[in-house]
């Protein structure tokens, strides 16, 4: 069930922001073929990377908290494992390294002013929203990991609970 719900917000909620959203914005057309090749080797190396990280994620939700990413389906318990014990927020900064590739890729700077209008959008859902929510579902627990484990940059080396 909890793989089920977690696959169906997958293609809801970051295959719309960082698939349909930037397709209706530029219909996948090069804003410049002239742009610099390593601009959109990078470019190709963002989309990779933050796709793996979103389906790591993603599985994980699954498979250790027991249920998924979104609102209405939460997971049984408080998922800190993989790459959350670097960052707190890496399906957020998956999105955005998508969206950033793509803006690379292609050299529009539509999806350049899209990535940070999300990255704004993205910071006032989690302080407004998601941080009170997890705080309330999970109690100290939440806490203490909110304390050790930065929400937008990654720490060196692992936390461990």
């Amino acid at each position: 069930m909890a793989a089920a719900g977690t696959a169906t917000f997958f293609a809801a909620a970051p295959g719309v922001v960082a698939g349909v959203v930037p397709w209706a914005l530029t219909g996948w057309h090069e804003g410049d073929p002239g742009a610099p090749v390593p601009a959109r080797v990078a470019g190709w190396a963002l989309v990779v990377a933050g796709t793996a990280v979103l389906v790591a994620a993603f599985v994980r939700f699954a498979r250790e908290g027991r249920g998924t990413p979104a609102p209405v389906a939460p997971t049984e318990v408080l998922v800190v494992g993989g790459l959350y014990r670097y960052v707190r927020n890496p399906m957020y900064l998956a999105v955005l390294s998508v969206v950033a590739g793509q803006a690379l890729v292609l050299w529009r700077p539509v999806l350049v002013a899209y990535g940070a209008a999300l990255a704004v959008a993205f910071v006032a859902f989690v302080l407004g929203y998601e941080e009170p929510t997890l705080r309330r579902r999970y109690g100290a627990g939440y806490d203490r990991y909110r304390a050790a484990v930065p929400g937008w940059w990654p720490r060196l080396r692992p936390w461990t609970p």
